[in-house]
C-alpha cells in the first residue's frame, strides 16, 4: 500500500491546535472597525468594481490609433474617462453648429 493511502486525515482538533486564525466570537465582532476606518490611506486607493447602480455610460469596444491610445494613456489614469470627455465636447461643440 502506498504512503498516500495509509495517511489519516487531520482532525478538528489537529487543526484548533495549529490555527494562527480562530473564529471569531461575539466579542471580536462587537470591537471589529471597517477597513476604511482602520486603513484610511488604503482605502481611498481602492478603486470599486461591479455594475453600476444607474449605468450613465455604454460600453462599446472600438479601435484607436496607436497614437491616440499613446496620448492618452500618458495623461495617466482614467485615460479611458478623458477619451470620453474629449469626444463629449466635440459632440457639443457639432451639436450648437447644426441648431
Amino acid at each position: 500500500m502506498t504512503a498516500a493511502k495509509t495517511k489519516r486525515a487531520y482532525s478538528k482538533a489537529d487543526m484548533k491546535a495549529v490555527s494562527d486564525n480562530p473564529e471569531w466570537t461575539a466579542s471580536d465582532f462587537a470591537r471589529a472597525k471597517p477597513f476604511s476606518e482602520v486603513f484610511s490611506e488604503i482605502a481611498k486607493t481602492i478603486r470599486r468594481s461591479g455594475p453600476q447602480k444607474q449605468p450613465t455610460k455604454i460600453q462599446v469596444s472600438i479601435r484607436l490609433s496607436p497614437a491616440v491610445v499613446k496620448y492618452f494613456k500618458s495623461k495617466g489614469p482614467g485615460w479611458q474617462t478623458k477619451i470620453d470627455e474629449a469626444l463629449v465636447k466635440i459632440v457639443d461643440k457639432n451639436s450648437t453648429k447644426k441648431r
